[in-house]
């Protein structure tokens, strides 16, 4: 690395803390499906009810902004249908801006679209008529916003193929249509969000991919424990390629993720545009840099050390301004 760079590098570790990453108005969708007994019902229903608190009251979704479908239809959740997904759906195209972000979360069960499309379509269990991962794809397409969309089920991988595109982070808990067994991803990756051991970083947030390491690793140590071979083995895909990678293993995928948060920018809620703005540029830099990192054998270590020292300049010259702002 140049002495300029190093310099840089200096100056955003030190000025890091001071300028959170941008994001805009934050939306979600929780739905846990059709569970097929009692004691299914009573984990979903516990996962639910624990992260959307946790999105409501820790991370300050508004009502109006946290939608849940459930098995049962309650106060606070309407029954997990297929027309229910279509109609809240329909409702977030029009509300959802190119600047938005909208978390999409399945718990529940899955399954093939059909014996012969295992491994190029799957659904997932509503109340009802399922919907195909084919199916959700159109449903999302017309919204403008950042999707993260994970689906914890067995039946997940087809998901992955179906949805991944530029502007979504697409999370399954498995990597294999064959794998297609009760999973224990969702428990830990929602608690990831409560844990301080997954802030890896440190900055007091926890991102989508920290979840999803912290998930992975407590998964892989689950079936240890319990002297099982692992049938799960979570990926996630922020490139749009369809391929995605485990947290463990090396890839391309990640950059976006590393930098994406399910927690709302509380300088945002100052209604400064002009820090809005700053915080967008530098939460563009951030993937800027995570990608530049995963291309770093592909490029001369001139080039490397060109282009970082760039990025690093820029990102420690707007966290100045943010800082200044704050």
């Amino acid at each position: 690395m140049s002495a300029a760079a190093k310099i840089a590098a200096g100056l955003l570790t030190a000025l890091a803390v001071a300028a959170p990453s941008w994001a805009g108005d934050s939306f979600a969708l929780i739905v846990t499906g059709a569970s097929g007994g009692t004691t299914y019902a009573q984990k979903y229903d516990t996962w639910r009810a624990a992260f959307v608190e946790t999105l409501r009251d820790k991370f300050g979704y508004p009502p109006d902004h946290l939608f849940v479908l459930a098995e049962q239809e309650s106060a606070g959740a309407a029954r997990a249908t297929r027309e229910n997904v279509q109609r809240v759906l329909g409702d977030l195209r029009k509300r959802v801006g190119k600047d938005d972000q909208l978390l999409i979360l399945l718990i529940g069960h899955g399954s093939p679209a059909d014996a012969s499309a295992a491994g190029e379509d799957a659904k997932f269990n509503l109340v009802g008529p399922d919907l195909r991962a084919s199916e959700w794809d159109e449903l999302l397409k017309p919204i403008a916003g950042k999707l993260v969309f994970v689906d914890t089920t067995g039946a997940s991988f087809a998901f992955l193929k179906r949805l991944a595109a530029r502007g979504r982070i697409v999370l399954t808990a498995t990597d294999s249509a064959a794998q297609q067994f009760e999973t224990v991803f969702p428990e830990f990756f929602l608690k990831a969000f409560d844990d301080p051991a997954a802030d890896t970083d440190k900055n007091g947030r926890v991102s989508v991919w920290e979840a999803f390491a912290y998930a992975s690793a407590n998964v892989r140590q689950w079936f240890e424990q319990h002297g099982q071979l692992a049938t799960e083995r979570a990926l996630l895909d922020d490139t749009g390629e369809g391929i995605g990678r485990e947290a463990q293993n090396p890839g391309v995928d990640g950059a976006s993720a590393r930098v994406t948060y399910l927690q709302p920018d509380a300088a945002l809620a100052t209604g400064d545009v002009a820090l809005a703005a700053l915080l967008k540029r530098k939460s563009e830099l951030e993937a800027a840099l995570e990608s530049l990192k995963a291309r770093k054998e592909n490029l001369t270590p001139d080039q490397y050390d060109a282009e970082l020292e760039r990025i690093l300049l820029e990102i420690a010259k707007i966290s100045r301004q943010i800082r200044a702002k704050s």
